[in-house]
């Protein structure tokens, strides 16, 4: 039976009428459906290094790629390459294929860190960089219980769309983020790591304190440092910078660390499905909310920078965009005056254009010039430019 598949929101086909394309996600955000579903007949000619065999071939002999493109004369066309970062010795032949005979090439890979690392050609400005996150409110808009299925299975499309999430997230954590980016990071002492993953989900949506993590992992400081550096190389999580340009409240520096899907941190932490009544429900919330953001950036808007604040006195603001809009997150569905002090006390700084306060109201309100939007109508004005575009 042929999976279920949403349309998704990234445009390739652009950036590919115009040179090669980097693609980036973790595993499982769907990058081979995509190429399969969206981009169609478009690719000439795709290789899927995941094959052990054809991986190994290459890798005795990477010329044995341009053998093949120059048998069937392809010129100015596309094609694919499937997990790059398994055999990096092809990229001095992908440069040459495109000085030569124009071809496009789509790379898609779920770590740039093994390229990075091995100092390997990255070609040099021929190929832009994309990333595909998990599914993002456009794909999803016309689900009615889509904050639910968000709350229990994270935005994943083979979790988001299973009938067994619980066992699939269980899956994923345990091969592929204790045992494949423990390895990224030649981390041998497995439990350790384990024990960092698990602490690290535990602080997500915080400020990153090595020492704590540290202290709960029992590693040193400087391995938790190289570990979350390895979880923001690979794309499964984000450091959140802090927003520091403000003068009547001095700003905290230190950032803050988010994971890049709620149904993993979920089941790092073993939690059951998150409900509107529990504890974490407004961290979970939150998290769903920097996750759209996060996507929107990489999408729409590249180069916006995105940050939070929070005064040395207390006062907090969940997401900044550049210096133009500030929005504060609250799962409450009646927002209260006491909602609005870190809103109201960076408005003093009078830097933003707009304040906006997501909630699960269910009509938009303002007061006193803070717009009170609930987080439907929020994501819809998000994605269709109306609140930074």
């Amino acid at each position: 039976m042929r999976k279920e598949y949403r349309t998704r929101t990234l445009d390739l086909k652009t950036a590919l009428a115009q040179r090669s394309v980097f693609l980036f996600g973790p595993r499982q955000t769907g990058k081979s459906s995509y190429v399969r579903e969206q981009l169609g007949g478009l690719p000439a000619l795709s290789y899927n290094l995941l094959d052990g065999g054809l991986r190994l071939k290459f890798l005795a002999n990477p010329t044995l790629m341009r053998q093949e493109i120059e048998a069937l004369n392809l010129r100015d066309c596309v094609v694919f390459i499937d997990e790059i970062q398994k055999c990096p010795e092809l990229l001095d032949e992908v440069q040459l294929l495109i000085e030569e005979r124009g071809i496009r090439f789509l790379l898609s890979g779920s770590s740039a860190r093994k390229l990075k690392r091995t100092g390997t050609n990255l070609l040099g400005g021929r190929a832009r960089t994309k990333y595909l996150h998990p599914f993002v409110y456009p794909e999803l808009a016309g689900d009615e219980d889509l904050l639910d299925r968000v709350m229990a299975r994270g935005l994943l499309p083979p979790h988001y769309l299973s009938e067994a999430p619980d066992e699939d997230l269980r899956s994923y954590v345990d091969t592929y983020l204790s045992e494949e980016i423990a390895a990224e990071g030649q981390a041998r002492n497995l439990p350790a790591f384990a024990r960092f993953l698990q602490t690290a989900a535990i602080l997500n949506a915080k400020m990153i304190n090595y020492t704590n993590v540290a202290n709960d992992a029992r590693v040193p400081r400087q391995t938790v440092r190289l570990w979350f550096q390895i979880l923001i190389d690979t794309m499964l999580g984000y450091e959140l910078p802090a927003y520091s340009s403000t003068i009547k409240r001095k700003a905290v520096e230190t950032g803050k660390f988010y994971f890049f899907d709620t149904g993993v941190v979920r089941a790092l932490r073993r939690l059951p499905p998150i409900l509107a009544e529990s504890a974490d429900f407004g961290e979970f919330f939150e998290h769903y909310i920097f996750m759209e953001l996060r996507a929107w950036v990489d999408y729409r808007k590249p180069g916006a920078r995105l940050a939070y604040w929070r005064s040395i006195s207390g006062y907090e603001v969940d997401f900044v965009i550049d210096d133009k809009v500030a929005i504060e997150v609250k799962s409450a569905t009646f927002v209260q005056e006491k909602h609005f002090s870190g809103l109201r006390a960076l408005r003093e700084e009078n830097k933003f254009e707009r304040f906006i306060l997501v909630s699960r109201e269910d009509r938009p309100r303002n007061i006193d010039g803070i717009e009170i939007l609930p987080w439907r109508e929020f994501l819809t004005k998000l994605w269709s430019g109306e609140i930074a575009g």
